[in-house]
């Protein structure tokens, strides 16, 4: 099974891992019920749950969204190279399990910038035989050092599905961002895809400004929750999908809970190709 070839050693990585400070990771990771995180984590993610009741439920629609893209890329699509930047800590179904369940040989190259990911990266995330998988310890503010390493084992002669889930809050100027995801497209053939979700403020208002005064205040994290419609700028220029940017909740929905459509959360998504 071909192990990740991803850049520093896991001993670099814990030596870089600051249990001081909490980690969006490692939040996320807690309100999804795994287990890799710290006291100061769970304090963040606590503080926020608090502000905005509501955040494990968002974790879990985010990761059903997740599954859905993958598997519709994969089976309906053709697509068999996936660059998943901020991936977040490994849990089930990650993306090279969900693409290469329907073809071995698809290849994954995983980006994220927190080393406990890189830690646990390294050791849990295997492809298959017949494809592979990488890690990357890079920021998405640097697409030349991510797309010049994503090369090694991604062909970008041949289309590639860019998956952006939860990371360009991190970027919190619109236009920034906008020009940043337009340099990762430019990368990538026609026949590519970008799929994008981030957090909201429209489902709980209220809460939502009540968690922006947090950020604003303590400065214990740092992310822009947009509308929509400011959501759907990174699509511009794209083919968008049906059914556009909607509720992760609701993105082509299959069914999975027994009491009917779920209701809205405060993180939108969808799905373009680029022509």
């Amino acid at each position: 099974m071909e192990q990740l070839v991803g850049d520093p050693s896991p001993s670099d990585a814990f030596d870089r891992i600051d249990t001081t400070r909490p980690s969006q990771a490692r939040a996320w990771n807690y309100w999804l019920g795994g287990k890799d995180y710290y006291p100061v984590d769970k304090e963040l993610a606590d503080m926020l749950e608090q502000t905005y009741p509501g955040m494990q439920e968002i974790a879990l629609h985010t990761r059903a969204f997740l599954r859905r893209a993958v598997r519709h890329l994969a089976e309906r699509e053709g697509i068999r190279q996936f660059l998943d930047i901020g991936t977040g800590l490994p849990t089930v179904d990650n993306t090279h399990e969900v693409a290469q369940r329907v073809d071995p040989a698809s290849r994954i190259v995983y980006v994220d910038n927190d080393p406990v990911v890189l830690v646990h990266a390294r050791a849990l995330l295997t492809s298959h035989p017949d494809g592979a998988c990488d890690y990357l310890d890079a920021d998405v503010r640097d697409p030349d050092d991510i797309l010049g390493r994503a090369a090694r084992t991604l062909d970008f002669t041949e289309p590639i599905a860019l998956l952006m889930l939860g990371v360009m809050g991190t970027v919190r100027d619109d236009d920034e961002a906008c020009a940043l995801i337009g340099r990762y497209l430019h990368a990538v053939p026609a026949g590519s895809f970008l799929v994008v979700e981030d957090g909201t403020n429209v489902v709980k208002p209220q809460a939502a400004a009540q968690a922006e005064q947090l950020r604003d205040e303590g400065q214990v994290y740092s992310y822009e929750l947009r509308t929509p419609e400011r959501i759907a700028r990174f699509f511009d220029g794209l083919e968008l999908l049906e059914p556009g940017v909607v509720s992760v909740s609701r993105w082509r929905y299959e069914g999975e809970a027994i009491d009917g459509v779920p209701d809205e959360v405060d993180a939108f998504g969808g799905m373009a190709r680029k022509s």
